[in-house]
């Protein structure tokens, strides 16, 4: 059932929790919790913040590890306050997060009896992860890590001719020669700590396969038996098969064992909804950046704005999937000012319309001109996101009058009757809702980021 199929005018709440869910596949069911939050803070942090231009300047400035050994000596964080992290993802409506326990540099952010190359036996001499784990969870927020399969400071792996390590075209490196079976039992080493040694973890976002370093590179059949011996009930990403183009063996009959629990599109909204090849609904998340990097970029100021963020993640609710949104801390641990202020004012919005995105999905209505439609599916109530300015009332194309048991405008709580103005006379099968009277007037959107309407349907 994709979630562009067009409904019946009269549609009636024909949904619940139990029928929705049964458009999943049951291997999906542990998602159940991350498909109600829909929006989530994705925190990209390490010692590449203090080079300060992103965290793939490793690979795109050619640094060797030698060179790259000034920002690790200079990543010393006295001063982060994960608390504030958290308070910040909590004010913005966010319901879980994800934070980068090893990036591709290799520098982990946790300790690790495997490596000394951590920020628990290097600099600050601090186990960022636990700290972070402990903040969130404490705030009543589930927690996940993101883990790099990739890893450009580990002798064993791949570089000359690598696609994007730092010495992918130094010619002193052409007669390097990687240790494959090595760098998988370190790497799966260090996974297995993450998971036995930090208490339940949510999710685990690994990244990234690519030509030549997929599945079978990553040991993942293993390596993914081992998490789920180890936590249970773990979300998983679909990033072991493939990168942020691709969907992997998740959307086949077939999927494979490390296939994943939810596909993982990047730095974009996909045109439609997901589905499996068999027509059932896929659980996905678009990961997006607030400027154009995700690791801190101190001269990256093209920042999207909080109307943007509402509206992507009322669009990915829309179309049955997640937003997690990015932030890149400082080196010293500072969120910029700018997020924390876009945040805020997501958060604002959030306060008086989170109802209309968490528990939320497709409502199974044509799309309408003035924006999205999503639906609650324990109590079928659809949400009208009126994001342009209507002439006169707001058209519920899709509804007809005699399917509706109410309207009102969600952040207020006012009721609104339908419309019944001398204009919209000719149009007996749709719904009209006017936000003001008289009814035949146009005004401006009481938000205009986005006007809620909460439509009750009668049985």
């Amino acid at each position: 059932m994709s979630s562009s199929a067009p409904a019946s005018p009269t549609h009636a709440p024909t949904s619940s929790v139990a029928a929705f869910d049964a458009r999943y596949h049951e291997r999906f069911a542990r998602s159940q919790w991350w498909r109600d939050a829909r929006f989530g803070m994705f925190i990209h942090w390490g010692a590449y913040a203090v080079p300060a231009r992103g965290e793939w300047v490793r690979s795109i400035e050619r640094i060797s590890k030698e060179d790259y050994e000034a920002s690790i000596d200079a990543f010393t964080p006295d001063g982060v306050d994960f608390g504030a992290w958290a308070d910040l993802a909590k004010a913005a409506g966010m319901q879980y997060a994800v934070m980068t326990a090893k990036h591709h540099d290799g520098y982990a952010l946790f300790d690790s009896a495997v490596s000394d190359y951590t920020t628990a036996k290097r600099g600050p001499r601090r186990d960022f992860v636990r700290e972070y784990l402990d903040a969130f969870r404490s705030r009543g927020l589930k927690v996940g890590l993101y883990f790099s399969v990739i890893d450009w400071y580990r002798s064993d792996f791949p570089h000359f001719g690598d696609r994007q390590h730092p010495e992918r075209d130094n010619e002193d490196f052409r007669d390097h020669q990687p240790d494959l079976e090595s760098y998988r039992q370190f790497m799966h080493a260090q996974i297995r700590e993450l998971c036995a040694n930090y208490g339940r973890l949510d999710v685990m976002w690994f990244d990234f396969s690519y030509p030549g370093m997929t599945g079978e590179q990553w040991g993942a059949e293993e390596l993914v038996a081992m998490v789920r011996e180890l936590q249970p009930d773990i979300i998983l990403d679909n990033r072991l098969e493939v990168s942020g183009e691709g969907k992997g063996t998740i959307v086949t009959d077939h999927p494979s064992s490390y296939a994943g629990d939810f596909v993982s599109p990047e730095q974009i909204v996909p045109p439609t909804g997901m589905t499996c090849d068999d027509g059932t609904l896929v659980p996905w998340e678009s990961c997006l950046t607030l400027n154009n990097n995700w690791g801190f970029h101190a001269d990256d100021h093209d920042w999207k704005s909080s109307t943007t963020v509402v509206r992507q993640l009322v669009e990915c609710v829309a179309k049955n999937g997640n937003l997690l949104l990015n932030v890149g801390p400082d080196a010293e641990g500072t969120i910029p000012a700018e997020s924390q202020r876009i945040l805020r004012e997501v958060g604002e919005w959030m306060d008086v319309n989170a109802e209309s995105v968490r528990g939320c999905g497709s409502a199974d209505l044509p799309k309408p001109d003035w924006g999205w439609y999503t639906r609650n599916h324990a109590d079928g109530r659809v949400f009208a996101h009126v994001l342009e300015q209507p002439i006169g009332p707001v058209a519920l194309t899709g509804i007809a009058p005699a399917a509706v048991a109410g309207v009102r405008v969600l952040a207020t709580g006012e009721e609104r009757g339908l419309s019944k103005s001398w204009t919209t006379s000719n149009y007996p099968d749709v719904s009209f809702v006017s936000l003001r009277d008289p009814e035949e007037h146009t005004f401006p959107l009481p938000d205009p980021k986005d006007t809620v309407l909460e439509v009750r349907l009668k049985d």
